[in-house]
């Protein structure tokens, strides 16, 4: 296959004076599928699923990708990824570059871009640099819809009482953020902020604090990112960490784009849940200038947020997935915006480890379980990482811990699902993304 640039045609549908502001506008988009597609696996450490092991990577193309008569074999042809666990992967918008930061081991934190030529041959760049010394060695970080010119790592460290070393009254728990800009052109450190980020003093008082961040997006205007929180809560008087409290509503840190400064907790009444995501994304930019966000840990259940374009929470907006699936204690694993309203969430639920995958519509608060994705109780995709992307479609991979699967095509328009390529497996093993 020859490197074809990716045509973009970008249709924007006619506005009508007469939606509301809370309507996401029509916009089609179709993409010339003449591109790399990069499938990607974790490897099994000590145990199944556990995606200790490592990351393979192989390249084929959109048609064969989309294909069920085509066979990728990634853990027997594919390469591997530099990344001492599951590496945290991002792909150009055209398929031919892929980003890379060692996650953990010996090369944690080290930042390298690979030109992407098809099968197992992924040619790393001579050009690195190591972002560990300002955001650790197992940074959190995400590539910006800006036409692959930024990347964002994010971290928090060093958390402690800030009587740790005095007899001065307890007051709060904090660690030190870090807020990284990766330029991905030039392959170097654009700028980078520290910073402690406080809540109320009567949240921090009763031993609150933002433990990680995580999920970077940037707003429609391109003058503020917004990072999901994951937050936990220390016992004031021994500083041990409490499993079981009072859960604050979730919360997002939004700083100045591109200085990354003056950072600000904004905060939702609607649900309770941390909102970093695990390996992926759960934070996206609509058409309609808002921000979708999708809850983990919530004691309700997982909720769709919405961030307004004024980078506030809209608490009008309750989006609860209990109620749209009619099942409860969901738990969003991973989720993809496509266009129109529509998304694909990556759930389990009850008490269960299987993994489901459901549609959903944002403006009418709607989701639909996709029956065609296999009921496999081996089904987990808690690691899930990677979905493309392609005009209506979403392409997923969908691997049963140690067993074969497939690509599947999701078409957000029409709600059809077909089989792509099949995937290879091996014991232990499961597909972690389609990039």
């Amino acid at each position: 296959m020859k490197n074809y640039l990716v045509k973009f045609i970008v249709l924007v549908a006619i506005i009508f004076s007469s939606c509301s502001e809370d309507t996401i506008d029509p916009v089609e988009e179709t993409v010339d599928p003449t591109r790399w597609v990069t499938v990607a696996g974790a490897l099994m450490g000590d145990n199944p699923g556990d995606g200790n092991g490592g990351t393979m990577i192989y390249a084929v193309s959109y048609e064969d990708a989309i294909n069920p008569e085509v066979s990728i074999n990634l853990y027997d042809e594919g390469e591997s990824v530099k990344s001492n666990r599951t590496a945290r992967l991002q792909v150009a918008e055209d398929g031919n570059t892929m980003f890379n930061i060692a996650y953990a081991g010996e090369n944690g934190g080290e930042f390298s871009r690979f030109n992407v030529q098809g099968g197992a041959n992924y040619v790393e760049e001579d050009v690195t640099v190591s972002i560990a010394q300002y955001a650790g060695t197992a940074p959190r970080w995400g590539k910006l819809y800006n036409g692959d010119q930024t990347g964002i790592a994010v971290n928090v460290a060093n958390i402690t009482a800030n009587n740790a070393e005095s007899d001065d009254p307890f007051e709060y728990y904090r660690g030190t953020a870090t807020v990284l800009a990766l330029d991905l052109q030039n392959v170097l450190i654009s700028d980078y902020k520290q910073y402690e980020i406080p809540l109320s003093a009567e949240e921090e008082k009763a031993g609150n604090a933002i433990f990680r961040l995580d999920a970077p997006v940037l707003n429609q205007a391109k003058n503020k990112l917004i990072i999901g929180t994951w937050m936990r809560k220390y016992d004031p008087a021994t500083g041990d960490r409490e499993s079981e409290w009072d859960r604050l509503g979730t919360k997002s840190v939004v700083v100045d784009y591109p200085s990354l400064e003056n950072p600000k907790v904004i905060t939702s009444t609607v649900a309770n849940g941390d909102c970093s995501g695990y390996r992926s994304n759960v934070n996206f930019l609509a058409e309609d200038g808002s921000i979708y966000q999708a809850t983990q840990r919530d004691t309700n259940g997982s909720h769709i947020l919405k961030i307004t374009a004024n980078n506030e929470y809209d608490n009008a907006y309750e989006f609860s997935l209990d109620k749209a699936l009619g099942v409860e204690d969901v738990y969003v694993q991973t989720w993809r915006y496509v266009s129109n309203g529509i998304g694909y969430i990556v759930y389990i639920h009850g008490e269960s480890d299987q993994s489901y995958v459901a549609r959903v519509d944002l403006n009418n608060q709607t989701a639909e379980k996709v029956e065609e994705i296999p009921n496999d109780a081996d089904l987990s995709l808690h690691q899930y990482q990677g979905f493309l992307v392609s005009g209506d479609n979403l392409l997923m991979a969908v691997t049963p811990i140690g067993k074969d699967g497939n690509i599947y095509v999701l078409n957000s328009k029409t709600g059809e699902v077909t089989q792509g390529a099949k995937l290879v497996n091996k014991p232990g093993n499961h597909y972690i993304g389609v990039f």
